[in-house]
């Protein structure tokens, strides 16, 4: 797993309790592996966005993550409600993953993660900008 560069970052992983916290870095890896196989991703931002582990890369749409102490048994991958992600997620794999509204993925700590598929959202996401315009993102 590559080395976590952001300090502050760093710090947000940390402190996730056990076993959540495998559980978040395991989708900081899908995040990482997607922008490495996705065509014209040449660059990923790792920062912290509202205190949550955030990933953008140019032409993209950020990613968020996180787990929050007010639900303790999940978990969740957010993306930005004012684009057509999550609308599009729905369309392709509304009977893959449980959403929260029109902004996350959620999963719950004993869910298999359906890799595959997350790391199609996450291209999308990674993509945005340039994806868009076509019906359901190009999906």
């Amino acid at each position: 797993m590559a080395k976590i560069e952001n300090p502050q970052v760093a710090r947000a992983f940390d402190g996730y309790p056990e076993p959540m916290r495998k559980k978040m870095l395991r989708l900081r890896q899908i995040v990482l592996d997607t922008a490495a196989e996705t065509e014209g991703v040449d660059a990923l931002e790792e920062t912290l966005k509202w205190g949550e582990p955030g990933y953008l890369a140019k032409g993209g749409s950020t990613i968020r993550m996180d787990w929050k102490a007010k639900a303790p048994n999940q978990y969740a991958m957010y993306f930005n409600c004012n684009t057509s992600l999550i609308a599009t997620f729905k369309d392709v794999y509304g009977d893959v993953f449980t959403f929260e509204g029109n902004r996350a993925i959620v999963f719950g700590e004993t869910d298999d993660l359906p890799v595959a598929e997350l790391k199609h959202c996450v291209s999308l996401a990674l993509t945005y900008h340039r994806v868009k315009h076509l019906p359901l993102l190009g999906a």
